[in-house]
């Protein structure tokens, strides 16, 4: 039977991202995000229930949500779900946490500290500016092939 694991959510940044380095340097990001769910009660009463997910990101991207992301902050994420299994050291008995595995983001809204205008003008790449053209000849240069020739 085929399998598929693919996760998809969307929530707010509960702490700053914990960013360590492995021994073989490859970066790691720890990050966990608050989920909310509003929804009306059968007695027509306004709930809110919070979900709270732990999710690993790797490599560049574990540095750039390092960088950019604090407490607070939206992201949109994609994973895949992982079980993490040990034994408790003080009570030697087995425990399991089920994660996420960041495959890709996006980052949502804007920084939470920043001052209006701020974020595009220190994290948008430089304006990119057209390459100088060759002048184009204002007519074209003569040649030795007749229309019939052109093999289309």
């Amino acid at each position: 039977m085929a399998s598929f694991n693919k996760v998809i959510l969307m929530g707010n940044l509960t702490r700053d991202p914990e960013l360590r380095t492995l021994p073989s340097g490859l970066s790691v990001a720890r990050i966990s995000i608050a989920i909310n769910r509003t929804y009306q009660s059968k007695e027509g009463e306004k709930k809110e229930e919070v979900t709270y997910v732990d999710v690993d990101a790797f490599g560049k991207q574990a540095e750039t949500i390092s960088k950019w992301c604090t407490k607070g902050s939206g992201i949109h994420i994609e994973g895949r779900l992982r079980l993490d299994q040990w034994d408790d050291k003080n009570t030697g008995e087995k425990r399991s946490k089920l994660g996420i595995v960041l495959e890709n983001f996006t980052f949502v809204g804007g920084r939470a500290n920043a001052t209006p205008g701020q974020d595009y003008e220190e994290s948008a790449p430089a304006p990119r500016r057209a390459a100088p053209s060759a002048p184009r000849p204002s007519a074209p240069p003569p040649s030795d092939m007749d229309d019939a020739d052109v093999p289309f």
